[in-house]
């Protein structure tokens, strides 16, 4: 996602993999309605939605329903697809961008000065580059060789996983239960098989490496969902533990983390692969403008102040989801549920955890105090001319969303090419400003009511974001289907 990024807005980027060929193991498997308005974003939702099983109702507690389809969006549910299936999506892409995927380039070494990072290979070559992004996992090399800490602790419960076939699968588009045994979740992929997952306590103690066979699975479903539902035909299998740890800084000099790299934490709720991928939408239109030289000062070190948060978010938000699931004390776990329950019979408290789980409610903090209340908020797909708002965004440039339908703007306000004025076609409603000035990722950089400081206020909101490049830089127009000349190197 972030070579993508980093293509579309002309910057020549390679993309290291350790792996030789791409795996058909499926870890991640949710994609979340702000993940799917994001890729929307660039043109890629619809590709990824043929491949998935959409599920629009989800159970966070026990007798407590959540309708996704209540929210406001273009994509209100979570949508199962394996994650080979996102990798290919997003590959497919970056390839016809002109991305450099070079396979089989393990990372043993880094370097950096005030210039460049150099990244040293296990064959003996060696790499320069501008930037250093490591989206390279949980057990992240580039982390390790910067020496950020790793901030957190292991949970205690091993996690099984099985891709298994049913003889009668559940009735639910996701099926989950919990008893004092531990948890089990069945997931369609829509191909007839299903991703089965259990927390056993009974088997906390079981080494990793041991063969997972079918007949365990069997036996931890009947225990504590009281059947397996006919579970056959096991394809794969594995045991693993998962972490609640976030690194303590996202950046060190030219050099960021992404992903899970950045961040890990319990499965449960699915946020991993999300909050990866808002990750890259985040960092990579901050890192093109910065190595074009269109950025300001601040720009590169809003991507840690702004994730680091959400990440922190994230882990908490998932550790009370294994708290309420996995905890050993029945009484605590029934409060818990009866709590969730009454909180989501009102409708403001139901969608404020809707937001969080689908990553709908992601704010980033306002640079100003006096700043518009709309400020950091993601943008709703508004009407305008020219089609949807995230249509008009598949371009990679900010956005001047205009209410007025004045010409003041037109006359006044000299974008050139670094933003584009566009006329919304709706009016205004749950107290939307007038004008907004729209981050390629889709949240608000700055907004205002009509009044006669609206041009300028508009002038220099596009100056802090998007001040102008060094005399002699060409920006680079990326389209689709192109192969974008460059200015730089991110590795």
């Amino acid at each position: 996602m972030l070579a993508c990024e980093l293509a579309l807005s002309g910057v020549r980027c390679r993309l290291l993999d350790q792996r030789v060929s791409q795996p058909n193991i499926t870890r991640a498997f949710a994609v979340h309605a702000r993940t799917l308005e994001l890729l929307d974003a660039r043109g890629l939702a619809e590709d990824l939605m043929v491949r998935g099983v959409p599920v629009h109702d989800i159970q966070p507690a026990p007798g407590a329903n959540v309708d996704l389809r209540e929210l406001d969006t273009r994509f209100p549910m979570i949508l199962i697809v394996p994650q080979s299936g996102t990798e290919q999506v997003l590959e497919a892409r970056a390839r016809e961008l002109g991305v450099d995927i070079l396979r089989g380039a393990e990372v043993v070494t880094l370097q950096q000065d005030a210039e460049q990072v150099v990244v040293g290979l296990r064959d003996g070559a060696s790499l320069a580059a501008d930037y250093v992004v490591g989206c390279d996992g949980a057990h992240s090399t580039v982390r390790s060789l910067l020496g950020i800490d790793f901030v957190g602790t292991q949970y205690e419960t091993h996690i099984m996983l099985a891709d298994v076939q049913l003889t009668h699968p559940p009735e639910q588009a996701m099926f989950a239960s919990s008893s004092r045994d531990g948890a089990v979740i069945v997931v369609p992929f829509g191909d007839g098989w299903y991703r089965v997952i259990a927390w056993d306590r009974l088997r906390e103690q079981t080494p990793l490496a041991t063969p997972l066979p079918v007949e365990e699975m069997r036996d931890a479903f009947i225990r504590i969902a009281g059947t397996d539902f006919g579970m056959k035909e096991l394809r794969w299998s594995s045991r693993f533990l998962s972490q609640r740890r976030q690194a303590r800084h996202y950046r060190s000099g030219r050099v960021f983390l992404a992903g899970d790299a950045a961040h890990v934490h319990s499965p449960l709720g699915g946020q991993g692969m999300n909050t990866g991928i808002q990750d890259a939408m985040n960092l990579g239109w901050k890192l093109a403008a910065s190595v074009q030289g269109r950025a300001p000062l601040w720009l590169l070190d809003s991507y840690e102040d702004e994730r680091h948060r959400v990440g922190a978010q994230v882990l908490a938000l998932t550790d009370g989801f294994n708290r309420l699931v996995l905890g050993r004390s029945a009484v605590r776990r029934q409060l818990q549920t009866l709590v969730i329950r009454s909180v989501l019979k009102f409708r403001r408290t139901r969608h404020a955890l809707a937001g969080r789980l689908t990553g709908l409610g992601i704010s980033y903090p306002a640079r100003a105090r006096n700043a518009q209340p709309w400020v950091g908020r993601r943008v709703p797909d508004l009407a305008c001319e020219g089609g949807r708002l995230y249509e008009l965004l598949r371009s990679g440039r900010f956005l001047l969303i205009d209410r007025t339908g004045s010409a003041e703007l037109d006359s006044d306000v000299a974008f050139g090419r670094r933003v584009s004025r566009v006329r919304c076609l709706e009016a205004a409603r749950s107290g939307q400003p007038a004008v907004m000035l729209v981050r390629p990722d889709g949240y608000v950089a700055w907004a205002a009511e009509s009044g006669p400081k609206l041009v300028a206020s508009a002038t220099a909101a596009v100056a802090e974001w998007c001040p102008a490049p060094p005399a002699g830089v060409v920006l680079p127009r990326a389209t689709f289907g192109s192969t974008p000349g460059g200015l730089t190197h991110v590795c």
